[in-house]
């Protein structure tokens, strides 16, 4: 369990894609979340001291679940202050991040971080979920975004059999999972590195984008 931010920063120095680069750019985006924080509120300014902690490493954990072969977007839903999408943007700067936010204020500082940092594959989508066009991807987060059930309504269209979800979703994980009908899906609940109370939903959803057949 990752109890500290010495522990999180040497957490994440530890990943393979934790290299001198990827760290600059973290150091960077935690002293730009803290500035932006004084204009909007992005994250709880009682969290800040534990940026690391609480943001960068909760959000680099969802990367031990994806395959370092696969390819193709991440789609992360209702990003806010960049989390997971700007973080997973920093460690796999390779990889197209699309991340979709709808308050304008929160795309501004999205679309300005990345520019900022660099992240030439990372790019920002202003508009509610339900407005923007399908396309297949690769793996599929959303950090407290909508319930699971309403979740998998909104973007199960995105998915293939082959997209991984990687859903924090604190306390409610397995409760979620558990009440979960209608759905071919292949889903179970990740321990929290950051978090003991804090559960990720992992997995997929076979059959596509469809809902399965009740019987």
């Amino acid at each position: 369990m990752i109890t500290s931010e010495a522990e999180a920063r040497a957490w994440i120095a530890a990943r393979p894609e934790g290299d001198c680069v990827a760290l600059e750019r973290l150091e960077r985006l935690a002293a730009l979340l803290a500035e932006e924080n004084l204009r909007q509120n992005l994250v709880s300014a009682a969290s800040l001291p534990q940026t690391w902690q609480r943001h960068f490493a909760d959000s680099a954990q969802l990367l031990a679940h994806v395959p370092t072969a696969q390819a193709g977007p991440w789609l992360d839903l209702g990003t806010g202050a960049g989390f997971p999408g700007l973080v997973i943007a920093v460690l796999q700067p390779e990889r197209e991040i699309v991340m979709v936010e709808s308050r304008a204020r929160r795309v501004e500082w999205l679309s300005r971080a990345a520019e900022t940092l660099g992240l030439a594959k990372a790019r920002v989508i202003g508009k509610r979920l339900e407005l923007v066009e399908s396309f297949p991807a690769a793996a599929i987060s959303a950090r407290a975004f909508a319930p699971l059930d309403r979740l998998l309504e909104l973007s199960a269209r995105f998915s293939t059999s082959d997209t991984i979800w990687l859903l924090p979703k604190g306390r409610s994980a397995r409760d979620e999972v558990n009440r979960l009908t209608g759905w071919n899906h292949l889903f179970h609940v990740e321990q929290s590195l950051t978090d003991a109370e804090a559960g990720i939903v992992v997995g997929t959803l076979p059959g596509s984008n469809k809902k399965a057949r009740t019987r």
